[in-house]
């Protein structure tokens, strides 16, 4: 099992939040890709913030978007649609999608519309 797996989210959302800001983008940009991956609005992504939430029970809760499998692409150097472990898929799912937003890449593509 992947170290990340038992990571609390709430200590990786500040980096997300900071590499957002950090290229102009805001939180409440990353909020909403955030709520289009796992269904997640904003009540219940604060209150996984706070609880401390793992990844693992993170995204055990979710309701994974049904268009995440058109996120393609490269994280840490592997292809996203090729990762195997459906939970590190689905992290990597979020940190492509982090990736594209601070990129500056138009929120309608980011989302998948």
């Amino acid at each position: 099992m992947s170290r990340i797996f038992t990571t609390s989210f709430a200590s990786v959302y500040p980096h997300y939040v900071a590499k957002v800001e950090k290229k102009g983008r805001t939180r409440a940009e990353l909020d909403q890709v955030i709520e289009w991956l796992t269904g997640f609005d904003a009540s219940a992504l604060e209150r996984h913030l706070e609880a401390e939430t793992t990844f693992e029970d993170f995204f055990a809760d979710a309701q994974l978007n049904p268009r995440a499998t058109s996120i393609t692409g490269v994280v840490c150097g592997v292809r996203v649609e090729q990762i195997e472990d459906p939970l590190m898929q689905k992290i990597r799912y979020l940190d492509k999608l982090v990736d594209e937003l601070a990129k500056g890449k138009a929120m309608a593509k980011v989302l998948r519309s």
